[in-house]
């Protein structure tokens, strides 16, 4: 990570990289730069770096208190409306601290202290006067990402109570200090964009992604009819199938199965990684089941398939690309189709940074399955 940040660094300010003195205090317009970030393609923002590029630091002793408040700030909805969870890390580099904060571009319009920001090469644009740009913005929104719909007679006891505590509890682990830890069960949802007012409108509610990550079976089968996930296993009856599940439940018992579907159909190979043994099967598929889920456009009824054949594995599902082509770790660039999804399954630790799942994938195939990937992520 440290060389990632060095690179960043080098590479200077644009349209997805921000740099931020912040040595004792968070500077007035970082919340307007996040909402740029939001609106636009996503980006990052490095705290401890001048404009000219060089790293000056942050003082130790603000750091805790810098990251504290730039976390509470991002769940009020009175400075980023809707609010939006993220988390600032701390890295020392030259001895000198530097916070890195990851953006990702959102499934929704944001503002800023009730104004619109966009981002251009030249900085963060203030779009609220601007009729036209905030209506393109709206619509780009729209068309792109089904999971901010907003079903408005979906009530919070449509939505498992189990499952929003699970999620509680696996974020608390992944990060004692994390602000969904002491929240109730609407504060969390509202702090993870699952709960939006549509501004244009006036109409508000619980969103698709929440249906599908917490939703009742009965309440997804109503809201989508056509959800399901295909888990298949080919070996011998070529034609059919030897076992099969078919999964229609929310996401997160969805990835469950799926996950113990390949435990039960593959074997875990020993392998050692810094003189330690690690599941490289579970490493693999951890990402390839939270890809398949993540990144389906569910507004298509094509279902997913996870297929295990004799001499292959293959994911299928729907989705809006942004690109054809083999995916490989030097050409690729992220690109969340479910943004709210996908943060949602950061937190609970099932997928880490942006990105991280095909470099991971890489890592490990070739000495799990013998080749590198490639029918899988043929398109993206």
């Amino acid at each position: 990570m440290i060389k990632k940040i060095m690179k960043l660094v080098e590479q200077g300010e644009g349209l997805t990289v921000e740099f931020k003195e912040s040595q004792n205090s968070l500077n007035k317009d970082i919340y307007e730069s996040v909402c740029a970030f939001l609106n636009r393609n996503g980006g990052e923002i490095l705290l401890g770096v001048n404009d000219q590029g060089h790293i000056i630091g942050v003082d130790e002793s603000a750091s805790a208190q810098l990251r504290k408040d730039f976390t509470t700030a991002m769940n009020n909805p009175q400075k980023i409306n809707p609010a939006f969870y993220l988390s600032i890390e701390e890295f020392r580099i030259n001895n000198k601290i530097v916070l890195y904060i990851f953006v990702p571009i959102s499934s929704q319009v944001h503002r800023c202290n009730g104004r619109i920001f966009d981002r251009t090469e030249d900085g963060d644009i203030d779009i609220t006067n601007h009729t036209n740009d905030v209506a393109t913005l709206y619509e780009r929104k729209q068309q792109t990402y089904s999971e901010s719909r907003i079903f408005r007679y979906v009530t919070i006891e449509n939505l498992r109570e189990d499952l929003i505590t699970r999620v509680r509890k696996a974020a608390s682990i992944q990060k004692p200090n994390h602000p969904w830890g002491t929240m109730n069960d609407m504060e969390l949802l509202k702090s993870a964009g699952l709960y939006l007012k549509d501004f244009r409108t006036g109409e508000e509610g619980f969103t698709l992604a929440s249906i599908l990550l917490f939703g009742c079976d009965e309440v997804i089968t109503s809201v989508i009819p056509y959800h399901r996930t295909d888990a298949i296993l080919r070996r011998e009856n070529i034609d059919r199938y030897d076992d099969r599940d078919d999964v229609r439940t929310n996401l997160i018992e969805s990835y469950d199965r799926l996950m113990a579907f390949v435990s039960k159909h593959l074997p875990d190979k020993f392998y050692l990684e810094k003189d330690q043994r690690i599941s490289i099967r579970d490493a693999i598929f951890r990402e390839v089941i939270s890809n398949l889920l993540i990144h389906r456009e569910y507004s298509n009824p094509y279902p997913a398939k996870l297929i295990i054949g004799v001499n292959e594995i293959v994911t299928e599902n729907s989705n809006k690309p942004h690109g054809y082509g083999k995916i490989n770790p030097d050409n690729f660039s992220p690109f969340p189709k479910n943004p709210l999804v996908a943060k949602v399954f950061k937190e609970m630790g099932l997928v880490d940074e942006l990105g991280s799942g095909v470099r991971n994938i890489y890592k490990y195939c070739k000495s799990y399955l013998g080749s590198e990937p490639s029918h899988t992520f043929l398109f993206f």
